[in-house]
């Protein structure tokens, strides 16, 4: 029996990177894979959300920075109107967001809360199994798109 997560999706844009930064400031922790992660109690009753911008397959850390430096340059830049070193497609493909504690909340009212937390309206909000997604990944050793699984499991 698959456990489903209520969870938002959003594709990766400079637009999301900036609000990220602004709304959330610096991630609270940061991956060698590559993934951000935001802890916030912006759930629709205050519970603790995971806010998690997923790398993309086969993600490589840029040459010359190190693991917690990746999101500060790549959103300085965006917000100073330069390029950044790597572009968005060799890094990020997309933010998800789920209740950190497996807290039951529903699909929409999640929607509704992390679209007023982060000021974007998520691509596709609904349940997605992340033990099948997670399986996959790990079984391709980082080869597989968690962000376009998604998607397709929420249609």
């Amino acid at each position: 029996m698959p456990h489903l997560v209520p969870t938002c999706v959003w594709k990766a844009t400079p637009d999301l990177l900036l609000a990220l930064d602004a709304r959330f400031g610096e991630p609270v922790d940061t991956y060698v894979n590559g993934s951000q992660v935001w802890l916030r109690d912006d759930g629709p009753a205050g519970e603790a959300l995971e806010w998690r911008l997923h790398p993309v397959a086969g993600y490589r850390r840029p040459a010359g920075l190190a693991t917690e430096e990746v999101f500060d340059v790549v959103t300085a830049a965006l917000a100073g109107g330069s390029e950044p070193p790597v572009a968005l497609d060799r890094l990020w493909e997309g933010l998800e967001a789920f209740a950190a504690y497996d807290d039951e909340i529903e699909p929409a009212p999640l929607a509704a809360a992390c679209t007023a937390s982060l000021g974007m309206a998520p691509d596709a909000a609904g349940l997605a199994d992340h033990d099948l997604i997670g399986d996959e990944w790990e079984r391709s050793g980082g080869a597989t798109s968690i962000v376009t699984a998604l998607l397709a499991q929420l249609g």
